[in-house]
């Protein structure tokens, strides 16, 4: 039988899995990854760190299959996704010579509001982005480009998957690529409908287009597993290579988001609330709608997306150093259980999810607890925290029906939706009923991608949205109950 090859790498870990043909994962193997805070504001990683974390994964399912009487020779093709909002600078070889900077980071918040006052219409027109944002990659390469002491070495940069793509191939930075999806998560700097680099506004942004990979499709062939990796990782040399895509992408992909109208819930570390449509809704490309736009992974396929940058991430810094069970998973189990028990509202506590730093307008504002009394204990605060990112959420919501996008019904994805209590939530803040699937995540549709790349998948990208809505499975259901608002924040708590 047929296997697939397929990892995500993420804020908080890298997952490496192989699939068989009838969607089955026959091995998976999880690291976590490290994150460096070197200043206020400042989030960096490694993003060698993430290739090697890929290798480790890929050894330990190979040797999952051999002792399973499975052959990793049986393995077509391999996939990967990544972090749509990271960047990092490499040298002729490949080889990473700069920090991996993300969306975390926000320490371009004053190159962000020189860029704006330029007053140009053109990132709008072009990518749909009316605003330049501290977490665009675009941003962070201008950054790097300016500050970071290796920067005389950068021949290109890369986002984390094709960089893990690049060097499971054996690649150097002449071959550097990007695939169209994970390009719209630049930022600013391209046409998203073109799928070409912009030169007017790279010639804006100062950023050479020498530096910038050649746009490919997810599902190209870019490359053969090298010698080297296929030395250590034991699956064979050769093994088709394709040019990846982007987290965010892949998880509508697999919810069976392919028609405008449809809203998703990725609930991962960067919690994330998107809208499908068929291309740059003015309405919503405003400046000041703090939403970003961005091509999807099949031909012609887009989506707007709000954010709260540190959702997810801030239900693991409330486990980790507010309850002191850092890496026990069965806590928010626990924590949920007894917010259960804790009325709508939070008894009137309010959280700001803002850790890494508030949005646009509130740059300055940081992550509180408000409203707390001698009767509030962890169960209210784990409630007040499952609010405040669905109220956020909520605000999300607002902005699309006033420009006449409808939002009637969600799906969850990502880790979060395995909380009910979380997911009744959403549906009563956002008013609008609630849809969990097992779609097996960013990874099994990885692996169809894998398939489809390598040839096993027929009839072109409308055979590949068959099988990808063959493998749906609605796991739960939640209907808006009574209305419930925030409570209010108190006046005066921000500066004019």
């Amino acid at each position: 039988m047929n296997h697939y090859l397929c990892f995500d790498a993420g804020t908080q870990s890298v997952k490496v899995a192989v699939y068989s043909a009838k969607g089955e994962c026959v091995a998976k193997a999880v690291n976590p990854t490290t994150l460096f805070f070197p200043y206020p504001g400042w989030v960096e990683m490694d993003v060698e760190e993430y290739f090697q974390l890929t290798l480790a994964g890929m050894k330990d399912c190979a040797e999952q299959m051999g002792r399973k009487g499975l052959d990793p020779a049986s393995v077509r093709a391999v996939m990967g996704d990544g972090i749509i909002c990271g960047i990092a600078g490499v040298d002729e070889a490949g080889h990473a010579v700069t920090p991996y900077i993300n969306y975390l980071d926000s320490r371009t918040q004053e190159d962000a509001a020189a860029l704006a006052a330029l007053g140009t219409d053109l990132w709008a027109r072009e990518t749909g982005n009316p605003d330049p944002l501290c977490l665009f990659p675009a941003l962070h390469a201008r950054w790097l480009l300016k500050n970071a002491p290796s920067r005389g070495r950068v021949r290109k940069l890369m986002h984390n998957a094709p960089y893990i793509l690049l060097n499971l191939a054996g690649l150097g930075a002449s071959d550097a690529f990007i695939d169209w999806g994970t390009l719209s998560g630049w930022g600013l700097g391209y046409d998203v409908t073109e799928k070409r680099w912009s030169p007017e506004q790279l010639d804006l942004l100062g950023i050479s287009p020498s530096l910038l990979p050649r746009i490919v499709r997810p599902w190209d062939v870019v490359g053969g597993l090298s010698e080297e990796a296929a030395a250590r990782t034991g699956f064979p040399p050769g093994l088709p290579v394709c040019a990846g895509a982007g987290d965010t992408m892949q998880s509508l992909l697999g919810c069976g988001v392919f028609a405008p109208g449809h809203a998703v819930d990725v609930a991962g570390t960067c919690s994330m609330f998107c809208i499908s449509t068929a291309g740059i809704v003015p309405d919503l490309s405003r400046s000041g709608n703090n939403l970003i736009f961005n091509s999807a992974t099949l031909s012609d396929t887009y989506f707007y997306w709000g954010f709260v940058r540190t959702g997810g991430l801030a239900l693991r810094w409330f486990r980790d150093n507010v309850c002191g069970q850092p890496g026990d998973d069965g806590c928010y189990d626990r924590l949920s259980q007894g917010a259960t028990r804790v009325p709508a509202g939070a008894n009137g506590v309010r959280f700001l999810p803002w850790l890494t730093g508030g949005p646009k307008g509130c740059e300055e504002v940081h992550g509180c607890f408000l409203n707390m009394t001698m009767d509030t204990d962890q169960f209210v605060l784990w409630r007040a925290v499952l609010e405040a990112i669905a109220g956020e959420y909520g605000e999300i919501a607002d902005r699309c029906r006033a420009a006449g996008t409808p939002v009637e019904r969600i799906i969850v994805t990502e880790g979060g939706s395995r909380s009910a209590l979380w997911n009744q939530i959403k549906a009563d803040l956002i008013r609008a009923e609630t849809v969990t699937l097992d779609t097996g995540g960013a990874l099994a549709t990885n692996a169809l991608l894998a398939a489809y790349a390598a040839g096993d998948v027929s009839g072109g990208e409308e055979g590949l949205k068959t099988a990808l809505q063959q493998g749906l499975r609605e796991t739960g259901r939640f209907a808006p109950g009574p209305a419930f608002a925030l409570p209010p924040l108190p006046s005066g708590i921000f500066r004019p």
